[in-house]
């Protein structure tokens, strides 16, 4: 049963970086941010759900050194 659970997952986890690959999320055209990579990150992990209709975003807010 855990050997089926994994491909399971396996499996997800693949098409859910197709997917970024296809969004453009995995070239080195974009700016490293955390934004990005948390899109990115999100978007692997919805995996076959992008495909229906999920688009996740993240709106970071990074704390900005003081002066």
């Amino acid at each position: 049963m855990r050997g089926v659970v994994g491909l399971v997952v396996l499996a997800w986890l693949v098409i859910g970086v197709v997917a970024a690959w296809q969004r453009g999320y995995l070239t080195n055209e974009r700016d490293v941010n955390c934004r990005t990579t948390a899109d990115t990150a999100l978007t692997v992990l919805a995996g076959p759900l992008n495909y229906l209709g999920a688009n996740p975003k993240v709106h970071c807010r990074m704390p900005q050194p003081s002066k």
